[in-house]
């Protein structure tokens, strides 16, 4: 942490955990952060949870602990860059997808509407309702006792009936303000991963073609520019160094116009982050680019019928795992439910949640 900038989070001052502990003599708390949720059941379910295709169509696509890692990889990388605390923001990234349902955003929007009447449902504030209470790994507390940095940077967005429940977590949302640096980068971290990384499982999957990706610009500036450097390159190389190069021209716009707004600024500390403009983003024409990658794949590969069917399986599996559970709350395990408060409907929604596809599917097989 040489080149640590004033603006950084810093784990010396941290606002603390929930519940108080000894520092460690050997990590600072963001390390010990992460190393909690490396270590975490959650955790370790991701890698059987989907990104786009669900985690038994083959080993070659990406799923919710490979993104993950990813987004991980992008944000230290993006971090050491601006001189904040790559430790923090490896924390918020390998924890931001914790709370994600079986069966991607599918799975998110089917048991969002099962529990309509109660409360709804959002992967964010499951991730943070993971962390905090559903993990159960230590005598002395529930949850994972996060420090305050790390689970601020989990909350990416949070309704104003929600933030009035959070306390100081919740604060922001209530008063506009923003989170640290680390969590801002980490936001747009998770978008250049998943926006590259779905049009390369696309393009494994032959739902996408070199044709369709042309139509892309910046796809179609670096695929040609990579032709024309290797002359007999095979197809699958020259999807990998399309992506690469996309990856590396919007990353260093990110740090570029990030630097300026932040040398603009001249913050000197993480409260002043906090009480500004978003201070990391990018340019105009970058942002462009974004938005264009994101309506291709939500109509050319989200949008695909081999992508629509296994959303309607998944509605299936996750309405009838609901109802089966609605009917039997007996059947839910005895020890899950980690707060007796919690509504029937909190509480399966919690145990669904945290399923695996394959869990999931065999479950609703079995019911």
């Amino acid at each position: 942490m040489m080149n640590l900038k004033p603006y950084a989070a810093d784990p010396r001052y941290s606002k603390g955990r929930q519940f108080s502990e000894a520092p460690s003599p050997l990590r600072n708390e963001f390390q010990r952060d992460r190393d909690r949720i490396i270590h975490s059941t959650s955790f370790r379910r991701l890698q059987y949870k989907t990104q786009v295709f669900v985690s038994h169509e083959g080993d070659m696509f990406r799923n919710r602990l490979t993104h993950s890692l990813e987004v991980a990889q992008v944000s230290r990388g993006i971090a050491r860059t601006l001189g904040c605390h790559e430790d923090l923001a490896e924390a918020i990234a390998l924890s931001h997808d914790l709370g994600h349902t079986p069966f991607g955003h599918a799975g998110q929007d089917a048991l969002n509407l099962c529990m309509k009447a109660h409360g709804g449902f959002e992967h964010n504030l499951q991730s943070l309702r993971v962390v905090d209470l559903l993990e159960s790994r230590y005598a002395s507390f529930l949850g994972l006792n996060l420090t305050f940095e790390t689970r601020e940077g989990i909350l990416k967005h949070c309704s104003r009936k929600n933030a009035l429940q959070l306390g100081e977590l919740g604060q922001r949302f209530l008063e506009n303000h923003q989170p640290s640096m680390e969590a801002q980068i980490v936001n747009l971290a998770d978008e250049i991963a998943y926006c590259h990384h779905d049009l390369d499982d696309g393009f494994r999957s032959k739902i996408l073609n070199f044709d369709a990706l042309r139509e892309l610009p910046l796809f179609n500036k670096c695929y040609e520019h990579v032709v024309r450097t290797y002359k007999h390159i095979q197809d699958e190389q020259a999807m990998n160094e399309s992506i690469r190069r996309m990856m590396h021209w919007i990353i260093s716009d990110l740090c570029e116009v990030s630097a300026r707004k932040i040398s603009a600024l001249k913050p000197t500390s993480t409260d002043e982050v906090r009480q500004n403009a978003t201070l990391i983003s990018f340019s105009e024409a970058i942002l462009c680019e974004m938005q264009s990658i994101k309506k291709f794949s939500r109509e050319r590969l989200y949008g695909h019928s081999k992508i629509i069917e296994m959303s309607h399986k998944a509605k299936t599996v996750i309405d009838k795992l609901f109802a089966y559970f609605k009917l039997n709350p007996n059947q839910l395990p005895a020890d899950f439910c980690a707060d007796s408060s919690d509504t029937v409907e909190r509480k399966i929604a919690d145990y669904i949640a945290g399923m695996t596809d394959r869990f999931a599917i065999e479950l609703a097989h079995k019911v």
